[in-house]
């Protein structure tokens, strides 16, 4: 009996070290009583600097401390729950814990920790943010101080605390995906999957078999492989456009939300999700319905959530802001050290009406520091040429003013002439500010030597 219990003690210690989560336990003292190697690994500590010694002589905690020590005193259970401490050489790791009390009878007797690693992604998440400036987004990367945006900010944060679905509504470029990643990572769902689909992206039958998943032998080729939904698990699912899904496949997904399962194309057994869906729509829901581009149903499924992205017209305050973090975005890229807007060129940018929204701006502030030499402000130049057609009228302190006047009675001529007028005014002025000068011409109004000769030749502009 006394050798059955020796093997079965060598099973048991086999076995925890050989799981892929970490587990700690601590008794009713806050001692360390078991430390599993995967443990060890996520806190790159030896088991003997852990082992029998107390918790709080190991490592630090922040202020909100330990859900380990929470469990012993409290009997404070936690599920799912993000912590970030140190270990005794100030090495930050990131952990996603499970924690309970163990008890015996009414009273604590310890507390066990069971964790899985988040340090490698969020460092990973960290370094793709200072590269690519924010692949991963929450609500502190949303920019804006009006209103408008603010209401819409403070609706999203409060779909962080359940687990239903989320329908975010806006036009193209408003930043709708921005919002459903923040939704993301502020919910208990932060450490699990986020997948984006625009359902616009891929003809049906390929939508169908990539949101689903396939069976093997449903068709030639076909393979045994997950969709979407199995790879979200736990976390969330977008799906852009949802609106541009045909009505069958609406349908389907409109079973899987009520039922929580799926089923493979070509498979005959379902299998259960734990996903949130959040879907976005660029157009007005009403309107998408009333012209069957969306079901009725589907939408009371999805709208649970509704959130309103404004339009950039509709909030022009938040602009200058929004220029400040595109400069300082493409500074760090193009390793330059534009500092400012010229003033006239910020007037135009608050009055344009940005069919393109937020995305637009980007591109804009994008493109025209592209065409930037050593200077440190962007001005009317610098623009892209058909913002700048926009503009019939300008006085600019960096260049000889210029009006383009048109006859009287010329309102109703086609827009074409209208532009070439514009053109052929502004490259006249520029011309002549860089005294003929073809080369700096070129480079001043951000095209090509090549496309400006082309241009004055189509005008008729000789230099």
């Amino acid at each position: 009996m006394d050798k059955n219990k020796e093997y079965m003690q060598l099973f048991m210690e086999a076995i925890i070290d050989e799981i892929d989560v970490g587990l700690h336990v601590i008794d009713k003292n806050g001692t360390t009583i078991l430390y599993n190697k995967k443990m060890s690994q996520l806190e790159s500590m030896d088991s003997k600097d852990v082992m029998h010694k107390n918790l709080l002589d190991v490592f630090m905690f922040s202020k909100e401390g330990s859900t380990l020590v929470q469990a012993l005193q409290n009997g404070t259970e936690t599920k799912n729950s993000k912590q970030t401490y140190f270990n005794n050489r100030g090495k930050e790791i990131t952990t996603v814990n499970n924690t309970f009390p163990i008890k015996n009878g009414h009273e604590i007797i310890g507390a066990v920790e069971i964790a899985k690693d988040m340090t490698k992604i969020e460092s990973l998440m960290k370094n793709t943010i200072k590269g690519r400036s924010g692949t991963s987004y929450t609500f502190d990367s949303i920019i804006g101080e009006g209103s408008a945006i603010k209401n819409v900010i403070e609706g999203a944060k409060r779909a962080t605390r359940t687990t239903s679905s989320v329908l975010i509504v806006g036009e193209t470029g408003t930043g709708k995906e921005l919002f459903a990643q923040s939704i993301h990572n502020g919910s208990s769902r932060s450490a699990a999957p986020f997948i984006s689909q625009n359902c616009a992206a891929l003809p049906d039958n390929l939508i169908e078999s990539l949101l689903f998943g396939t069976k093997k032998g449903a068709f030639s080729g076909a393979v045994d492989h997950p969709g979407l939904f199995e790879q979200a698990e736990g976390g969330t699912l977008l799906l852009d456009e949802i609106n541009s899904l045909n009505p069958n496949l609406q349908s389907k997904l409109l079973r899987a939300l009520q039922e929580r399962t799926i089923r493979r194309i070509g498979d005959t057994k379902d299998t259960p999700i734990d996903v949130r869906i959040i879907a976005t729509i660029n157009e007005d829901p009403v309107e998408a319905i009333t012209k069957d581009r969306m079901r009725k149903d589907l939408y009371y499924r999805l709208s649970v959530v509704t959130v309103f992205v404004p339009p950039l017209r509709d909030r022009t305050e938040d602009i200058p802001l929004l220029i400040q973090r595109f400069i300082r975005k493409y500074n760090e890229l193009f390793q330059m050290d534009v500092r400012r807007v010229d003033q006239e060129v910020m007037d135009m940018l608050i009055t344009y009406d940005w069919p393109g929204n937020v995305r637009e701006l980007q591109h804009m502030i994008e493109g025209a520091m592209n065409v930037m030499a050593d200077e440190d402000t962007i001005r009317f130049s610098h623009l892209p040429m058909h913002f700048r057609s926009k503009s019939f009228t300008r006085t600019s302190s960096s260049a000889a003013p210029f009006e383009i006047h048109f006859e009287e009675g010329t309102e109703d001529k086609q827009l074409k002439e209208h532009l070439e007028r514009t053109e052929a005014g502004y490259i006249r002025s520029m011309l002549k500010k860089n005294r003929g000068n073809i080369t700096k011409t070129a480079a001043d109004a951000g095209l090509s030597r090549q496309s400006l000769q082309y241009r004055m030749k189509k005008l008729g502009i000789k230099a």
